[in-house]
């Protein structure tokens, strides 16, 4: 029998290959320019950006990685984040935009040493602790952009804290989003369309992922306003660790966020 498609997503993707800090957050044909403003901060200067962070963050910096400077020295990584945005439309359908090339990294220890860990800490030589073009982690080629947050002494160790690192670097990340919904649709790299479709007399198919809600490091956000995001999105914890249930779409659109 013939299928229904029902709701269609477009995930426009665009390439980065350089990425550099300016007086503000522009996307220009492969280049990303941060504002310097997002670069560094901490308790001590008259940052504005701190000022919503004082309870727990006491310092960070943001820093461009390219393939061939990855032989450094880094905090313990909490996450890799995908760089997308919605243009038209809610989570799961509609026309999202995507930057290829480059991912967010977010790190984090204590202004005592203690890094943020729960069940073994990951800090090292970054090209040695990341097991590169999986599922979940940046490509072999990709640039990272590194948000690495020091809380305050105890913070690495409670969920409130780990929470909002988390929050400061959707924060940074959403600079780069306004800036990726401005692009012009026509002028991207790739072009991908997807639909979820309806087969009367098909196999009822469910896939089952069980995801991480175990603590402050061990978290999963659903459902954020933005792919991948933290903003408004709910914490698997929070919702009990009941099991959710989503569209193809919702899920490749970047409805859940792996905290860890």
């Amino acid at each position: 029998m013939e299928s229904f498609k029902k709701r269609r997503l477009v995930i426009k993707g665009f390439l980065i290959n350089e990425v550099a800090f300016s007086e503000a957050t522009l996307i220009t044909r492969n280049s990303l320019t941060l504002d310097k403003k997002y670069q560094t901060g901490s308790l001590d200067s008259s940052h504005e950006l701190m000022k919503s962070y004082e309870d727990h963050v006491h310092s960070y910096e943001t820093r461009a990685i390219y393939p061939d400077e990855r032989d450094i020295q880094v905090n313990s990584i909490m996450d890799f984040v995908p760089v997308s945005t919605k243009v038209l439309g809610k989570m799961g359908e509609g026309i999202s935009h995507t930057l290829m090339g480059v991912t967010v990294m977010l790190t984090g220890i204590d202004s005592e040493g203690v890094q943020a860990a729960e069940f073994g800490s990951s800090e090292g030589i970054l090209q040695e602790q990341v097991s590169w073009g999986k599922p979940g982690t940046p490509n072999h080629n990709d640039i990272i952009i590194h948000v690495d947050v020091t809380l305050k002494e105890g913070s690495t160790k409670i969920r409130d804290g780990i929470n909002r690192c988390h929050e400061l670097c959707d924060e940074i990340v959403g600079s780069i989003r306004r800036a990726l919904k401005k692009l012009d649709g026509r002028s991207c790299d790739e072009r991908h369309e997807f639909y979820d479709e309806i087969k009367p007399g098909g196999k009822k198919v469910v896939i089952l992922k069980q995801v991480a809600g175990q603590g402050a490091m061990s978290d999963t956000r659903l459902l954020s306003k933005e792919p991948a995001g933290y903003e408004s999105g709910r914490s698997i914890i929070d919702l009990g660790n009941l099991p959710v249930l989503l569209t193809p779409n919702e899920y490749r659109d970047g409805a859940l966020r792996a905290m860890h």
